[in-house]
Protein backbone atom coordinates (compact mmCIF):
# COMPACT_ATOMS: atom_id res chain seq x y z
CA UNK A 1 0.00 0.00 0.00
CA UNK A 2 1.17 3.28 -1.34
CA UNK A 3 0.52 6.57 0.89
CA UNK A 4 1.32 10.42 -0.24
CA UNK A 5 2.56 12.52 2.26
CA UNK A 6 2.72 16.42 2.35
CA UNK A 7 5.96 18.09 1.81
CA UNK A 8 8.20 21.13 3.73
CA UNK A 9 11.09 22.89 2.65
CA UNK A 10 13.80 22.69 4.64
CA UNK A 11 17.85 24.48 4.17
CA UNK A 12 20.59 22.81 3.31
CA UNK A 13 23.23 23.00 6.15
CA UNK A 14 25.51 20.55 4.49
CA UNK A 15 28.06 22.98 2.17
CA UNK A 16 29.38 20.99 -0.80
CA UNK A 17 28.98 17.68 1.11
CA UNK A 18 25.82 17.55 -1.13
CA UNK A 19 27.17 16.37 -4.30
CA UNK A 20 26.31 15.18 -7.19
CA UNK A 21 22.13 14.94 -7.73
CA UNK A 22 20.36 11.86 -9.20
CA UNK A 23 17.17 11.26 -10.98
CA UNK A 24 14.66 9.43 -9.45
CA UNK A 25 10.77 8.61 -10.13
CA UNK A 26 7.48 9.80 -9.23
CA UNK A 27 7.35 10.77 -5.09
CA UNK A 28 5.37 8.77 -2.83
CA UNK A 29 5.90 6.84 0.27
CA UNK A 30 5.87 3.07 0.47
CA UNK A 31 4.15 1.63 3.59
CA UNK A 32 6.87 -0.70 5.21
CA UNK A 33 7.53 -3.46 7.67
CA UNK A 34 9.82 -2.76 10.65
CA UNK A 35 13.48 -3.81 10.69
CA UNK A 36 15.52 -4.27 13.84
CA UNK A 37 19.44 -3.18 14.67
CA UNK A 38 21.82 -2.62 17.15
CA UNK A 39 23.94 0.64 16.98
CA UNK A 40 27.42 0.34 19.10
CA UNK A 41 29.60 3.12 18.67
CA UNK A 42 30.35 1.88 22.02
CA UNK A 43 30.63 3.60 25.16
CA UNK A 44 32.24 1.61 27.80
CA UNK A 45 33.78 2.28 30.92
CA UNK A 46 37.70 3.72 29.55
CA UNK A 47 38.77 2.54 33.63
CA UNK A 48 38.18 -1.02 31.80
CA UNK A 49 40.33 -3.69 29.77
CA UNK A 50 40.65 -2.62 26.12
CA UNK A 51 40.71 -6.09 25.67
CA UNK A 52 38.22 -7.71 27.66
CA UNK A 53 35.71 -4.73 26.12
CA UNK A 54 36.39 -5.58 22.52
CA UNK A 55 35.72 -9.39 23.15
CA UNK A 56 32.20 -8.26 25.11
CA UNK A 57 31.81 -5.95 22.26
CA UNK A 58 32.04 -9.18 19.59
CA UNK A 59 29.61 -11.07 22.11
CA UNK A 60 26.71 -8.42 21.73
CA UNK A 61 27.36 -8.21 17.74
CA UNK A 62 27.14 -12.39 18.01
CA UNK A 63 24.11 -12.06 19.49
CA UNK A 64 22.29 -10.01 17.85
CA UNK A 65 22.92 -12.26 14.80
CA UNK A 66 21.42 -15.68 16.94
CA UNK A 67 18.21 -13.48 17.46
CA UNK A 68 17.81 -12.44 14.10
CA UNK A 69 19.07 -8.69 14.54
CA UNK A 70 18.66 -7.21 10.74
CA UNK A 71 21.83 -5.31 11.43
CA UNK A 72 24.36 -4.47 13.36
CA UNK A 73 26.47 -1.29 13.33
CA UNK A 74 29.95 -0.17 14.51
CA UNK A 75 31.50 2.97 15.17
CA UNK A 76 34.96 4.29 14.00
CA UNK A 77 36.87 6.88 16.77
CA UNK A 78 40.82 6.76 17.45
CA UNK A 79 41.42 8.56 19.95
CA UNK A 80 39.03 7.35 22.95
CA UNK A 81 39.50 4.54 25.36
CA UNK A 82 35.65 4.46 25.98
CA UNK A 83 35.18 3.83 22.36
CA UNK A 84 38.30 2.06 20.95
CA UNK A 85 37.36 0.55 17.73
CA UNK A 86 39.51 2.68 15.39
CA UNK A 87 38.19 0.60 11.84
CA UNK A 88 34.83 -0.42 11.52
CA UNK A 89 36.09 -2.54 8.48
CA UNK A 90 38.48 -4.55 10.55
CA UNK A 91 35.80 -5.21 13.80
CA UNK A 92 33.51 -5.99 11.21
CA UNK A 93 35.54 -8.60 9.23
CA UNK A 94 36.24 -10.22 12.66
CA UNK A 95 32.52 -11.19 13.17
CA UNK A 96 32.30 -12.52 9.24
CA UNK A 97 33.13 -16.41 10.35
CA UNK A 98 31.09 -15.91 13.87
CA UNK A 99 27.39 -14.83 11.89
CA UNK A 100 25.10 -15.52 9.72
CA UNK A 101 22.80 -13.22 8.17
CA UNK A 102 22.90 -9.95 10.40
CA UNK A 103 24.07 -7.04 8.08
CA UNK A 104 27.58 -5.98 9.19
CA UNK A 105 27.21 -1.99 8.62
CA UNK A 106 29.88 0.71 9.17
CA UNK A 107 28.69 3.28 11.77
CA UNK A 108 29.90 5.71 10.55
CA UNK A 109 33.39 5.81 8.63
CA UNK A 110 34.49 9.04 9.03
CA UNK A 111 35.60 10.04 5.50
CA UNK A 112 38.02 13.20 5.60
CA UNK A 113 40.40 11.05 7.97
CA UNK A 114 41.00 8.15 4.93
CA UNK A 115 42.26 8.44 1.71
CA UNK A 116 39.47 7.54 -0.83
CA UNK A 117 41.31 4.52 -2.41
CA UNK A 118 41.71 2.80 1.37
CA UNK A 119 37.85 3.27 1.89
CA UNK A 120 37.05 1.90 -1.38
CA UNK A 121 39.23 -1.47 -1.50
CA UNK A 122 38.55 -1.78 2.19
CA UNK A 123 35.17 -1.38 1.62
CA UNK A 124 34.54 -3.96 -1.26
CA UNK A 125 37.24 -6.63 0.19
CA UNK A 126 34.77 -6.67 2.98
CA UNK A 127 31.33 -6.94 0.67
CA UNK A 128 33.04 -9.42 -0.75
CA UNK A 129 34.24 -11.62 2.13
CA UNK A 130 30.50 -11.06 3.72
CA UNK A 131 29.08 -11.81 0.44
CA UNK A 132 27.30 -8.87 0.32
CA UNK A 133 26.05 -7.98 4.05
CA UNK A 134 28.22 -4.82 3.65
CA UNK A 135 26.09 -1.67 4.78
CA UNK A 136 28.39 1.56 4.46
CA UNK A 137 27.37 4.59 6.58
CA UNK A 138 29.61 7.44 6.01
CA UNK A 139 30.00 10.75 8.15
CA UNK A 140 32.34 13.98 8.33
CA UNK A 141 33.35 13.00 11.79
CA UNK A 142 31.92 13.37 14.96
CA UNK A 143 34.78 13.57 17.43
CA UNK A 144 36.49 16.45 18.54
CA UNK A 145 39.80 14.56 19.52
CA UNK A 146 40.14 12.94 16.47
CA UNK A 147 39.58 16.31 14.36
CA UNK A 148 42.78 17.35 16.14
CA UNK A 149 44.58 14.23 15.69
CA UNK A 150 43.94 14.06 11.62
CA UNK A 151 43.98 17.70 11.27
CA UNK A 152 40.91 18.56 10.17
CA UNK A 153 39.27 21.26 13.15
CA UNK A 154 37.23 23.35 10.44
CA UNK A 155 33.67 22.39 10.10
CA UNK A 156 32.84 23.19 6.38
CA UNK A 157 36.61 21.73 5.23
CA UNK A 158 35.53 18.50 6.77
CA UNK A 159 31.99 18.58 5.03
CA UNK A 160 33.79 19.24 1.75
CA UNK A 161 36.26 16.60 2.43
CA UNK A 162 33.42 14.25 2.90
CA UNK A 163 31.57 14.84 -0.05
CA UNK A 164 34.95 14.24 -1.90
CA UNK A 165 35.48 11.17 -0.74
CA UNK A 166 32.59 9.46 -1.28
CA UNK A 167 32.35 11.01 -4.80
CA UNK A 168 35.98 9.49 -5.73
CA UNK A 169 34.91 6.26 -3.87
CA UNK A 170 32.24 6.29 -6.44
CA UNK A 171 33.87 6.73 -9.37
CA UNK A 172 36.70 3.85 -8.27
CA UNK A 173 33.82 1.06 -8.01
CA UNK A 174 32.15 2.81 -11.18
CA UNK A 175 35.21 2.86 -13.45
CA UNK A 176 37.83 1.46 -15.08
CA UNK A 177 41.52 2.32 -14.94
CA UNK A 178 43.46 3.99 -16.03
CA UNK A 179 42.03 7.22 -13.25
CA UNK A 180 42.64 10.18 -13.66
CA UNK A 181 40.33 12.32 -10.52
CA UNK A 182 40.90 15.48 -9.36
CA UNK A 183 40.01 16.97 -6.09
CA UNK A 184 40.44 19.78 -3.92
CA UNK A 185 41.32 17.19 -1.32
CA UNK A 186 42.65 14.47 -3.23
CA UNK A 187 44.32 13.97 -6.49
CA UNK A 188 44.56 10.23 -7.70
CA UNK A 189 46.06 9.04 -11.10
CA UNK A 190 47.00 5.35 -11.92
CA UNK A 191 48.19 5.28 -15.68
CA UNK A 192 51.95 4.88 -15.88
CA UNK A 193 51.85 1.60 -13.81
CA UNK A 194 48.68 0.04 -15.02
CA UNK A 195 49.12 -3.34 -16.43
CA UNK A 196 45.74 -5.06 -17.89
CA UNK A 197 47.58 -7.98 -18.76
CA UNK A 198 48.64 -8.68 -15.25
CA UNK A 199 45.55 -7.51 -13.56
CA UNK A 200 47.43 -4.33 -11.87
CA UNK A 201 46.66 -0.62 -11.32
CA UNK A 202 42.74 -1.41 -10.90
CA UNK A 203 40.93 -1.49 -7.62
CA UNK A 204 38.29 -4.39 -6.85
CA UNK A 205 34.89 -3.90 -6.81
CA UNK A 206 32.19 -4.58 -4.55
CA UNK A 207 30.30 -8.14 -4.06
CA UNK A 208 26.88 -5.47 -4.62
CA UNK A 209 26.80 -3.42 -7.46
CA UNK A 210 26.43 -1.24 -8.04
CA UNK A 211 27.84 -0.48 -4.76
CA UNK A 212 26.87 -1.20 -1.01
CA UNK A 213 24.04 0.99 0.39
CA UNK A 214 25.24 4.07 1.51
CA UNK A 215 23.67 5.78 4.78
CA UNK A 216 24.34 9.28 6.02
CA UNK A 217 24.08 9.71 10.21
CA UNK A 218 21.97 12.74 11.20
CA UNK A 219 22.00 14.47 14.61
CA UNK A 220 21.23 18.19 14.43
CA UNK A 221 17.39 19.64 13.34
CA UNK A 222 17.62 20.24 9.84
CA UNK A 223 20.41 18.10 9.05
CA UNK A 224 22.32 19.32 5.92
CA UNK A 225 23.03 15.14 5.96
CA UNK A 226 19.80 14.35 5.70
CA UNK A 227 19.04 16.24 2.36
CA UNK A 228 22.63 15.17 0.99
CA UNK A 229 20.79 11.53 1.65
CA UNK A 230 17.94 11.70 0.00
CA UNK A 231 19.72 13.65 -3.32
CA UNK A 232 22.18 11.14 -4.06
CA UNK A 233 20.17 8.03 -3.32
CA UNK A 234 21.22 7.11 0.15
CA UNK A 235 19.55 6.05 3.25
CA UNK A 236 19.42 8.37 6.58
CA UNK A 237 20.38 7.05 9.77
CA UNK A 238 19.05 9.57 13.18
CA UNK A 239 20.80 9.58 16.50
CA UNK A 240 19.70 8.64 19.95
CA UNK A 241 21.27 11.04 21.96
CA UNK A 242 18.60 13.96 20.32
CA UNK A 243 15.00 14.50 21.05
CA UNK A 244 11.78 13.24 19.02
CA UNK A 245 11.27 16.82 17.82
CA UNK A 246 14.85 16.74 16.13
CA UNK A 247 14.10 13.32 14.18
CA UNK A 248 11.12 14.16 12.65
CA UNK A 249 12.55 17.40 11.50
CA UNK A 250 15.10 14.64 9.90
CA UNK A 251 12.01 12.94 8.04
CA UNK A 252 10.79 16.15 6.98
CA UNK A 253 13.71 17.04 5.06
CA UNK A 254 14.22 13.67 3.90
CA UNK A 255 10.80 13.55 2.42
CA UNK A 256 10.95 17.12 0.76
CA UNK A 257 14.49 17.03 -0.58
CA UNK A 258 13.66 13.27 -2.10
CA UNK A 259 10.64 16.20 -3.79
CA UNK A 260 13.41 17.96 -5.25
CA UNK A 261 14.59 15.08 -7.27
CA UNK A 262 11.46 12.67 -7.83
CA UNK A 263 12.59 10.01 -5.31
CA UNK A 264 10.01 8.12 -3.73
CA UNK A 265 10.90 8.45 0.31
CA UNK A 266 11.01 4.76 1.47
CA UNK A 267 10.84 4.44 5.47
CA UNK A 268 12.64 1.24 4.59
CA UNK A 269 15.80 4.14 4.00
CA UNK A 270 14.97 5.61 6.95
CA UNK A 271 17.03 4.12 10.33
CA UNK A 272 16.03 5.71 13.77
CA UNK A 273 18.62 5.12 16.80
CA UNK A 274 16.95 4.93 20.26
CA UNK A 275 18.30 3.50 23.81
CA UNK A 276 15.97 0.64 24.52
CA UNK A 277 15.78 -0.84 27.96
CA UNK A 278 13.39 -4.42 27.85
CA UNK A 279 12.80 -6.21 30.75
CA UNK A 280 9.40 -8.50 31.85
CA UNK A 281 8.38 -6.45 34.88
CA UNK A 282 7.51 -2.51 33.68
CA UNK A 283 8.28 -0.81 36.37
CA UNK A 284 11.55 -2.72 37.28
CA UNK A 285 12.68 -1.67 33.54
CA UNK A 286 12.03 1.90 34.14
CA UNK A 287 13.77 2.31 37.37
CA UNK A 288 16.91 0.51 35.06
CA UNK A 289 16.99 2.41 32.98
CA UNK A 290 17.34 5.57 35.37
CA UNK A 291 19.56 4.11 37.66
CA UNK A 292 22.33 6.35 38.41
CA UNK A 293 24.50 3.64 38.93
CA UNK A 294 23.89 1.77 35.89
CA UNK A 295 24.83 1.10 32.23
CA UNK A 296 22.24 3.87 30.68
CA UNK A 297 23.80 6.66 33.48
CA UNK A 298 27.22 6.00 32.57
CA UNK A 299 26.24 6.28 28.56
CA UNK A 300 24.21 9.42 28.59
CA UNK A 301 26.60 10.98 31.65
CA UNK A 302 29.65 10.37 29.00
CA UNK A 303 27.95 11.59 26.09
CA UNK A 304 26.74 14.80 27.91
CA UNK A 305 29.91 15.62 29.18
CA UNK A 306 31.78 15.37 25.72
CA UNK A 307 28.90 17.26 23.38
CA UNK A 308 29.93 20.19 26.33
CA UNK A 309 33.44 20.15 26.31
CA UNK A 310 32.66 20.37 22.25
CA UNK A 311 30.16 23.07 22.63
CA UNK A 312 27.72 20.59 20.66
CA UNK A 313 25.13 20.41 23.78
CA UNK A 314 22.55 22.28 22.10
CA UNK A 315 21.45 19.63 20.03
CA UNK A 316 20.33 17.48 23.13
CA UNK A 317 18.09 20.24 24.36
CA UNK A 318 14.57 19.35 24.25
CA UNK A 319 13.88 23.77 23.47
CA UNK A 320 16.53 26.19 22.08
CA UNK A 321 15.80 28.41 25.19
CA UNK A 322 16.55 25.13 27.63
CA UNK A 323 19.15 26.26 30.34
CA UNK A 324 22.76 24.22 29.45
CA UNK A 325 22.92 23.29 32.70
CA UNK A 326 19.95 21.51 32.15
CA UNK A 327 21.56 19.33 29.80
CA UNK A 328 22.67 16.36 31.83
CA UNK A 329 22.95 12.67 32.58
CA UNK A 330 19.20 12.74 34.32
CA UNK A 331 17.82 14.53 31.96
CA UNK A 332 18.87 12.21 28.83
CA UNK A 333 18.02 9.47 30.44
CA UNK A 334 14.30 10.49 31.59
CA UNK A 335 13.88 11.45 27.46
CA UNK A 336 15.79 9.83 25.42
CA UNK A 337 15.36 6.09 26.50
CA UNK A 338 12.58 4.00 25.70
CA UNK A 339 12.32 1.07 28.69
CA UNK A 340 9.51 -0.83 30.06
CA UNK A 341 7.47 -4.58 29.57
CA UNK A 342 7.75 -5.68 25.73
CA UNK A 343 4.10 -4.50 25.48
CA UNK A 344 4.93 -1.10 26.56
CA UNK A 345 7.82 -0.86 24.52
CA UNK A 346 6.22 -2.14 21.48
CA UNK A 347 3.12 0.96 22.59
CA UNK A 348 6.30 3.80 22.72
CA UNK A 349 7.84 2.84 19.57
CA UNK A 350 4.35 2.87 17.98
CA UNK A 351 4.10 6.13 19.96
CA UNK A 352 7.33 7.54 18.43
CA UNK A 353 6.62 6.45 14.88
CA UNK A 354 2.93 8.48 14.68
CA UNK A 355 5.19 10.99 15.99
CA UNK A 356 7.85 11.83 14.26
CA UNK A 357 7.15 9.74 11.24
CA UNK A 358 7.38 6.11 9.56
CA UNK A 359 10.92 4.95 9.96
CA UNK A 360 11.42 1.39 8.44
CA UNK A 361 14.15 -0.03 11.24
CA UNK A 362 14.17 0.72 14.46
CA UNK A 363 17.98 0.05 15.91
CA UNK A 364 18.88 -0.26 19.89
CA UNK A 365 22.06 0.70 20.78
CA UNK A 366 24.83 -0.85 23.45
CA UNK A 367 25.47 -0.01 26.67
CA UNK A 368 28.69 -0.63 28.76
CA UNK A 369 28.25 -4.82 29.88
CA UNK A 370 30.38 -4.41 32.80
CA UNK A 371 29.17 -6.97 35.65
CA UNK A 372 27.20 -10.24 35.49
CA UNK A 373 23.83 -8.67 36.94
CA UNK A 374 24.16 -5.87 33.78
CA UNK A 375 25.39 -8.24 30.97
CA UNK A 376 22.51 -10.84 31.82
CA UNK A 377 19.89 -7.52 32.26
CA UNK A 378 21.32 -5.77 28.54
CA UNK A 379 21.33 -9.47 26.74
CA UNK A 380 18.04 -10.33 27.89
CA UNK A 381 16.73 -6.89 26.65
CA UNK A 382 17.58 -7.82 23.18
CA UNK A 383 16.03 -10.79 23.76
CA UNK A 384 13.03 -9.77 24.48
CA UNK A 385 13.03 -7.40 22.11
CA UNK A 386 13.63 -9.81 19.63
CA UNK A 387 11.32 -12.15 20.34
CA UNK A 388 8.29 -9.87 21.45
CA UNK A 389 8.28 -6.22 20.83
CA UNK A 390 9.31 -6.92 16.77
CA UNK A 391 6.84 -9.18 16.26
CA UNK A 392 3.77 -7.04 17.84
CA UNK A 393 5.67 -4.21 15.78
CA UNK A 394 5.79 -6.22 12.47
CA UNK A 395 1.64 -7.65 13.07
CA UNK A 396 0.61 -3.75 13.93
CA UNK A 397 1.84 -2.71 10.22
CA UNK A 398 1.10 -5.38 8.74
CA UNK A 399 -2.81 -4.53 9.84
CA UNK A 400 -2.34 -1.07 8.96
CA UNK A 401 -1.39 -1.99 5.57
CA UNK A 402 -4.03 -3.49 5.01
CA UNK A 403 -6.45 -1.44 6.79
Amino acid sequence: MARILSFVTVSDHAGTWTGASVCFAQVEVRETTMKLGMFMMPVNDHRRDTHTVLKEDVEVAVHCDKLGFDEFWIGEHYTTLSEPVSCPFMFLANLIARTEKVKLCTGVVNLPQRHPAQVAAHAAMLDHLSDGRLVMGVSPGGLVSDFEMFGVTDLQVRREMAGECIDIVLKLWSTSPPYHISGKYWNIRLDEHFYPDLGVGELVKPYQQPHPPLVASAMSPNSGSVHTAAIKGWGVISANFVPSATIKTHWDGFTAACNEVGRIPEPADWRVARTIFVAEDDAEAKAYARDPEGPFAHYFGYLVELIRRAEFHAIMKATPEMADEAVTAEYACENFIIAGSPESVFEQILSLREEIGPFGTILMTAADLQGEEHKANLMRSMELMAGEVLPRLRAQLSREAIA
